[in-house]
């Protein structure tokens, strides 16, 4: 059955209220950009902390979970915009979430066509997941928009933990991170990487650590902009002087809820709670 996109929300010149969907920690890049665009709106984070890593779990297993997941969320904040800030849940749920419920939603994929636009080179890295790596649809952005570019794909296996324990001010492993993203700088014929794709919301939060361990400079392609136009073109442009709302941040496990809470102030989530959907 063909979807069809719903109408963007009138919302009638209120202030918006925005969910914006994780399975930890990566989607706050996400979020930061979008207070930024729409600083009146009212955001609700979830990070989906019971289930994460999402790469562990089955394809049908993760559609059901963050289906679960989203009805809850939807019936007990009644959002007027959804972001899925997770390229895993975006590539495999997005359809469903749009044919179940009508809302607009916004997803994260690999920005696979601004960097091979952008690149000198001709040379573009994919840093992503394993899991993001290995699907179809990863391949077929890079056959549809790699635009003669020769592009790498890196499947990163322990730099999305390595940026939640960084996150949560746990000492990190640089060695181990530089061993992750070395894979995406590549250099033949006299020409080399000059553009890497960051296709997991974790990787922007070592964005600063990359540059300092990167062997050359490159431009790293965060999807965050890009997804923030999104969001405004559906549900409007902030009014002037617009107030900055609170915002609320929810876990499903909560374990680690005292050591995130001050994590979640930092990026303007002001109050922090717990939804407990214990991983079945």
């Amino acid at each position: 059955m063909k979807h069809i996109v719903p109408p963007p929300p009138d919302i009638g010149g209120r202030s918006p209220v925005i969910l914006v969907f994780d399975s930890g920690l990566g989607g706050l890049t996400v979020h930061r950009e979008l207070v930024r665009a729409r600083p009146d709106a009212r955001f609700v984070y979830c990070a989906d902390d019971a289930a994460f890593p999402y790469g562990a779990l089955t394809e049908e297993h993760l559609v059901a979970r963050v289906i679960a997941v989203m009805e809850r969320l939807i019936a007990a904040h009644r959002p007027d915009c959804v972001v899925i800030a997770c390229n895993t849940a975006s590539t495999l749920v997005l359809p469903h979430l749009r044919a179940r419920f009508a809302l607009p939603f916004v997803g994260t994929v690999p920005a696979i066509k601004p960097a091979c636009e952008r690149s000198v080179s001709r040379m573009v890295s994919v840093l992503a997941t394993p899991g993001t790596v290995a699907r179809d649809y990863t391949r077929a952005l890079v056959a549809e928009y790699g635009g003669g570019c020769a592009v790498t794909l890196v499947g990163a296996r322990h730099l999305a933990g390595l940026a939640e324990a960084s996150v949560r001010g746990e000492p990190v492993d640089r060695d181990a991170i530089a061993a992750e993203i070395a894979p995406c700088f590549v250099e033949t014929g006299g020409r080399r990487t000059d553009a890497v794709v960051l296709a997991c919301t974790h990787y922007p939060l070592l964005v600063d650590m990359f540059g300092k361990l990167a062997p050359w400079p490159v431009d790293w392609i965060d999807p965050a902009p890009a997804i923030a136009r999104r969001v405004t073109q559906l549900v409007g442009e902030a009014q002037a002087a617009a107030p900055s709302a609170s915002g609320l941040a929810i876990l499903t496990g909560g374990s680690a809820r005292p050591v995130l809470a001050p994590v979640f102030r930092a990026f303007g989530l002001a109050e922090t709670g717990v939804e407990p959907l214990p991983l079945h």
